[in-house]
Parts: structure tokens; sequence; C-alpha cells
């Protein structure tokens, strides 16, 4: 077992001296309003709060004692399943009862200042929180489910830990010199790809964030959810315009780089590289990786020739897993290993996960205190960026697809997901089988 959750998590329905056992062993979580300040009125919601407040400050706390940052509430016909994701990994926490999962849901969306009367529509919101003193940010995104039910996805964020800048997220010296370069041209589109839950929109702000704001003017257009930029304006739209008309909105402000919201729309894709002639644009997309989002990326716009003219870089992040640093085992690599997978062939040392007996069931007693006896703490990216050259510009133009792409990508030796993921094995970081477990995921 992991974090004391076996192979079907816990039901909510166990004994009651035993929760209250674990209650008084469990620092609760503070919610301390929504983050878009449309703070609710609890005393108008008296029967949520009583059913709802303390099953949800429980289940938050529960999952952030266990080191987890996503919380899923799943509908599964007369229950509702709890899952966690630890450094990406998903583990089953409970099975509860609909109304009482219903509860939760409800008392979250009203915490984070969404629209509880609405269960038809997606809603997305975030709260700010305290636990074990230390500030957090919860957001909050309600999906819709056959039935009339919701599906409930919590993402807490630790904000000692936040990571925002190019630096934080470890994005080389070259590649902060391209993106510094596309933000001073003041033209030109650069894109963060990635599929969900990759922290895609991490990387675009973190892209934002990579170009100097005492130097240029930088705006964004985008929904920030909350979230407060440095010397970063939020540019105000009208209700009546349409992303074009904000544009140019923003071109008579003088905005020298505009950030906006992903790029799922021909019509608005259109828009933004058109005007990246005169003016430098961030946005995302979802793409498997940054040569399939630009093989999407032309297949959405339709129009390789602006493509080519536009799109300067596009940069993706793989999240893999960090090995414990209190658990990990050193081994000596073979030679030809090493030569197999591009490090130094007198590299001395590689770390992997421990490997217990398979045959020996270890005590909860036994297990590291800092991982869990998982073997992996917190997570890293892994960078991959293709900048528009004339030999990428030219694969667009011909209408190459997503492995044309990668192969030229190799060829002129461009950082990438394998290259950059060695780099992270040499440096002791990560192991070859975490790895092996991230490419086939």
């Amino acid at each position: 077992m992991i974090f004391g959750m076996g192979k079907g998590g816990r039901d909510y329905e166990d004994d009651d001296d035993e929760e209250d056992d674990e209650e008084d062993d469990l620092d609760f979580i503070l919610f301390k309003g929504a983050l878009n300040e449309n703070n609710p009125d609890l005393s108008a919601n008296g029967r949520l709060v009583q059913a709802g407040l303390m099953p949800a400050k429980k289940l938050i706390s529960e999952a952030l004692a266990r080191r987890a940052d996503t919380v899923r509430i799943e509908p599964k016909g007369k229950f509702a399943a709890v899952s966690y994701l630890v450094d990406g990994i998903p583990f089953p926490a409970a099975k509860m009862p609909p109304p009482a999962a219903n509860a939760i849901i409800q008392m979250l969306k009203l915490l984070a200042g969404l629209d509880i009367t609405k269960k038809t529509i997606k809603q997305s919101g975030g709260i700010n929180a305290e636990f074990d003193e230390v500030d957090h940010e919860i957001r909050i995104d309600s999906t819709p489910v056959q039935g009339g039910a919701e599906r409930l996805l919590v993402r807490v964020q630790n904000l000692k830990e936040k990571v925002e800048t190019p630096k934080d997220l470890g994005f080389s010296e070259e590649l902060q010199d391209k993106i510094r370069e596309v933000g001073s041209s003041k033209s030109g589109l650069m894109l963060a790809v990635g599929p969900p839950m990759s922290g895609t929109t991490t990387v675009s702000i973190a892209m934002v964030r990579g170009i100097d704001a005492y130097m240029y003017s930088i705006a964004s257009l985008a929904d920030m959810q909350g979230r407060d930029l440095p010397h970063i304006q939020v540019f105000e739209t009208k209700e009546e315009d349409d992303l074009e008309t904000s544009i140019r909105r923003t071109k008579r402000a003088d905005v020298d780089v505009l950030f906006v919201d992903p790029l799922t729309d021909a019509t608005e894709a259109k828009a933004v590289l058109e005007a990246a002639q005169s003016q430098s644009f961030i946005a995302e997309m979802p793409a498997k990786d940054a040569a399939d989002g630009i093989e999407r990326f032309v297949a959405l716009v339709k129009d390789p020739k602006l493509i080519a003219k536009s799109l300067r870089l596009v940069v993706s992040q793989k999240l893999v897993r960090l090995l414990c640093k209190s658990c990990r085992h050193a081994y000596r690599p073979n030679p030809k290993l090493l030569a197999k997978i591009g490090l130094p062939t007198d590299t001395k040392k590689l770390y992997r996960a421990p490997r217990p007996d398979e045959d020996e069931e270890l005590d909860e007693d036994d297990l590291c205190e800092d991982c869990g006896g998982t073997g992996y703490r917190g997570r890293i990216g892994l960078l991959e960026a293709i900048e528009l050259t004339d030999e990428i510009k030219k694969l667009v133009l011909a209408g190459a697809d997503a492995a044309a792409i990668r192969a030229k990508v190799r060829e002129l030796g461009m950082q990438s997901f394998q290259t950059d993921g060695i780099r992270v094995v040499g440096e002791g970081k990560t192991s070859l089988e975490e790895l092996q477990r991230a490419f086939r995921s």
C-alpha cells in the first residue's frame, strides 16, 4: 500500500470512531476567499454549508497531507470515486454516495465564487487557502456528465513552491535568449503546447515572464483565473468585441507583446497570425508535443503560408518524477548502455528508485518518510523547443506530418524531450525507468 491507501481506496462509510481518530490527527485547510473575489454568502447557503463544508475541508486536507496536488471526484453510477494524483500518479482515495459527493462539489464551487445553480455548463474558478501555515491556491474545474451529475477536478498549488519564470522551469539559456529575441522583435507568435495536465499554461506564463517587462509593454487578453503577473497589464476587453477587435485596441495602446487565450478556433488563430506581423504573441494549444503542435496548428488554420510567416517558436513540456533524495539508489551503469543512450561512457554512476524484493511486503513504518515508499518526490519538466527555421518552414509549406518534423528537429540538433531527459538522468535527478514510463504514457 502507498500512503495508507489500498487498491480500492477508503470507503466513505467506514467506522465513525476510526474517522474521528483520523480527524484528531489531521490539520484542516483554511479557505480564505475566492480568487475572483466573488466571495459567497455562506449564511444564505446554510444547508449546503452544513452538508459540505467539513467534508470538503477534510478531503482536501487529507490530499495535501499525502502530497497530492490534484484531486478528482468522478461519478460512477451508484457511488462517486475520489482519486489523488501524487507526482502525476493516480491513487484511489475513497468511495462515497452521490449525495455526499455532490455536497462537496457544490461547496467547493461556492467557495470558488462559481454559480452553484448551473450544473450543465463547465465552470472554472479558484480559492485562496492556507494549509500547514503555507498559502495555497486551489483551482476548481467542474464538468457536467450524463445524468445531471458533475465531475470535479481540483488542483492545488503550494505558493511557497510556485514556479512561473523560465529559470524556475529550467529553460536553457539558449531558449531564454530565443524568447527574448522574439519578444524584442515585436512580431511573431510563440506557442506553448502539450496534453492536459502537462503544465502547458505554466510554460506559456514562463514565456511571458521571460520577456523584459521594463523594456517592452506586455499585456494579457487571456483569462488569468486570478493569477497576478508582475508588471503585466490585464487589458480590459469590451463584451461586444471579438478577438480581432481587442487586438487592434491593444495595438493602438502600444502593447508590444500580447498574451492570449488558448488557440482552438481557426478564426481567432488567423487573427493572431495576421496581427503577429507587427506585434509579438504568446498563446497555447493542446497537442502531444511540439512537432504534433505544428501539425495540428496547420490543420486548424489551413494556411501553411501564414503559419510559416508568423509562427516563430513552439515549446512543449513533459513532466517526469524526481527521484527521492532520501532513498534513491546509486548503481554503476554498463558502458554499452551509456553509449546507447548518449551519455559519456566514463559516467561513474546513475540513480534509480529502490527495488524491494517482490515477495517482501513492507510495513508502512518501513517506508521512506519523504516519499511514502514510491521512490520519487516531486516532478521536473523536460522541455523541447522547435524554432521555425527555414528548414522547418519548408516542411510546413510542404504539409509534412509530425514524424517528418521530429526527424528534421533531430537532424538540426534542437532540444528534444529525449535529449533533455538524458541530461536529467545524467544529473541524477530521475531514472531511466521513469523516462521509459513517461514516454510510454
